[in-house]
Formats: C-alpha cells, sequence, structure tokens
C-alpha cells in the first residue's frame, strides 16, 4: 500500500518559514547600520542654508526662522526704525564693531554696516542674547522693545536698538548676523 500524502502544513514546514523570517529581520537589522552611516552627519546638515520668503512681511513686522538650532530674527523695519538706527552716533555704541561676518572684525557698528546695500529695510540677526545666551523679546506684536524700540532680554535687561545693537544692560557685544544673501527682490538664503 502506498502512503497517504498529507496536505496539511506540518511543524517543519512551519519551523522552516518561521527560520527563514527570523533571518530575513535579522539581515535588515544587521544592514541598517550600514546604510544609515550614508546619510549626511548631523555636523553637515547643521551647516545647510535655509531660504526664507519675506514677501508676505509688511514694514515694521518681524518673523523668526530657525536655522543651525538658532533663532534668526528678520525684521522689515518702518522708515522711522531706519532712521532712528542711522541717527544713532557711534560714540553712544557700547559695542564699537557690526559684528558681521562678511566684513572685517573691526568694522564700525553703524546701520549701514548690519544691513544689505540697497536692502536696508530688511535687518537680518542671529536673535540670541549675547549676554547668558536668553531670546530677546521684540519679534512679536505687543512685545515689550526695551528702550531703544529694537529687542529687551528680560533676563537680564539688555536693551538692543533698531539695528540690534547693545545700548543698555550686560550684553557685552551686539546681536550677531548670520551670513546671508538676497537672492531676488524678497527671498533670502541663509547659510
Amino acid at each position: 500500500m502506498a502512503a497517504a500524502v498529507e496536505d496539511e502544513p506540518t511543524r517543519r514546514d512551519f519551523l522552516v518559514v518561521a527560520s527563514g523570517a527570523f533571518v530575513a529581520v535579522g539581515g535588515a537589522a544587521a544592514m541598517w547600520p550600514l546604510i544609515d552611516q550614508m546619510n549626511p552627519d548631523a555636523s553637515s546638515q547643521a551647516l545647510a542654508a535655509i531660504e526664507v520668503d519675506l514677501a508676505p512681511i509688511a514694514p515694521g513686522q518681524a518673523i523668526t526662522v530657525l536655522w543651525r538650532g538658532k533663532p534668526v530674527f528678520i525684521r522689515r523695519r518702518t522708515p522711522a526704525e531706519i532712521k532712528q538706527a542711522r541717527q544713532t552716533p557711534l560714540e553712544d555704541l557700547r559695542d564699537p564693531y557690526a559684528r558681521n561676518p562678511e566684513l572685517p572684525p573691526d568694522a564700525p557698528a553703524t546701520d549701514a554696516n548690519r544691513t544689505k546695500k540697497g536692502h536696508e529695510e530688511w535687518l537680518v540677526l542671529i536673535g540670541i542674547c549675547t549676554h547668558l545666551g536668553c531670546i530677546p523679546k521684540g519679534q512679536n506684536i505687543g512685545d515689550k522693545k526695551g528702550d531703544y524700540n529694537g529687542w529687551f532680554c528680560p533676563c537680564h535687561g539688555s536693551h538692543y536698538d533698531t539695528a540690534g545693537r547693545i545700548r543698555k544692560g550686560p550684553a557685552p557685544r551686539n546681536l550677531d548676523l548670520p551670513p546671508y544673501n538676497f537672492t531676488s527682490e524678497t527671498m533670502i538664503k541663509i547659510g
């Protein structure tokens, strides 16, 4: 007599399928570090540039964007704010240097040295107080802007003017400027 062929799965069939699945999952887990190492590292990503559309910002308004993990303040200054910044005598400034990465380190902190020629209404600053790294107020409507109508750091009382220059309080230097360029009349590239 001939043996009957069983159509039902056996314990051996289950073990073969389970072993194959275990090997596939284990192989994928072992390959992940090899695949993941091909991604750019954090230091490369941190240096990335960002583009910002300035078109929706009305005169007197400001926005904050993140670049390299830091807040960047972008303010479209009014003619009165520009006039106020330009009329400030350099001898009244606590930090005489522009802190502009595109100028020599000893460039004076004039309003022109803190903005781009032809785009003086736009002020782009790294929004970190130079005293202890707090984020100053002055970006939102209703924020206290300090004695000089710019930014105010409530943590320790630093006051910045409409060009981001330190005027009063413990901060040792002006707000820093990030490297940026206009790619069109309404677009900037930071970084």
